[in-house]
């Protein structure tokens, strides 16, 4: 690892650990909620307690301003729902295009298990090497999806984030498992840190329930997307996940901090 990569890492986080905000939904789902004015957005959830925000790479222009020096990740491929299907992630950008955007790293998703898993895989390859010529760290999303895959199973999850790493990503964002006896399992399959996906929990206090057992089983922070800038208050809910990731409080303690504790 490059001395680039490590202080673009420490942008992107706090000591080590992450709340990330993607909002690179546009494609996927078109302007939701909480994507319209997405400038609003980014300043609550950066002034909440977000570390970093994850965008296409065409709504920089937007992030910028709004980011309160907080860290930036462009990513690098993409698909829609309305699609013939939406695993199969194309590629949207370049590291390079990245750079001009103004990122502190890049994010790839891919697939393990799906189709197109190879071509993912390439991609991925090429991307990390890209990356490399400009001291840019890479966020593997690397999801076990696929037929007959499933996508909370800690074997395929720890399959899915070391493979990550066997291709030279630099930082892992998977599923969780469910608990954190099983995310062990995810965690010890990699030497790099490992961060979950929001997914969809029913309710703030669950949400946080599912970030305490993956930390509490290694885990190194959340890049959590609709759960928050979806959220009633999504500055409130960005402050009570880094409470729980930076300051290791419980899911009660983070709710009652946030003052989502009557909410939840």
């Amino acid at each position: 690892m490059t001395a680039g990569i490590d202080a673009r890492l420490d942008r992107i986080g706090t000591d080590g650990n992450y709340v990330m905000v993607p909002m690179d939904h546009g494609i996927t789902l078109g302007a939701v909620d909480g994507l319209v004015d997405i400038e609003s957005t980014i300043d609550a959830v950066t002034r909440g307690g977000a570390d970093s925000v994850l965008t296409q790479k065409g709504i920089a222009p937007r992030v910028h301003p709004n980011k309160n020096g907080k860290g930036y990740v462009v990513h690098l491929n993409a698909s829609t729902t309305i699609g013939p299907d939406s695993n199969d992630k194309r590629l949207t950008g370049t590291v390079k295009e990245a750079v001009r955007a103004g990122a502190d790293a890049v994010s790839f998703h891919i697939n393990v298990g799906s189709k197109f898993e190879r071509k993912q895989l390439e991609h991925l390859s090429q991307i990390t090497d890209d990356a490399d010529d400009f001291g840019m760290p890479v966020l593997a999303m690397a999801y076990a999806r696929g037929p007959g895959v499933d996508e909370h199973d800690a074997e395929s999850l720890g399959h899915a984030v070391r493979l990550a790493e066997e291709v030279g990503a630099d930082l892992v964002k998977t599923a969780y498992s469910g608990d954190a006896e099983s995310f062990e399992r995810v965690t010890e399959s990699t030497a790099k840190p490992v961060i979950i996906a929001g997914g969809d929990p029913e309710g703030d206090r669950a949400t946080l329930e599912n970030v305490r057992g993956a930390m509490d089983a290694g885990a190194s922070g959340v890049s959590m997307g609709r759960t928050i800038f979806q959220h009633d208050d999504p500055g409130a809910m960005s402050r009570a996940v880094a409470a729980v990731v930076h300051d290791g409080k419980s899911a009660e303690e983070a709710l009652v901090e946030s003052g989502l504790a009557v909410e939840a």
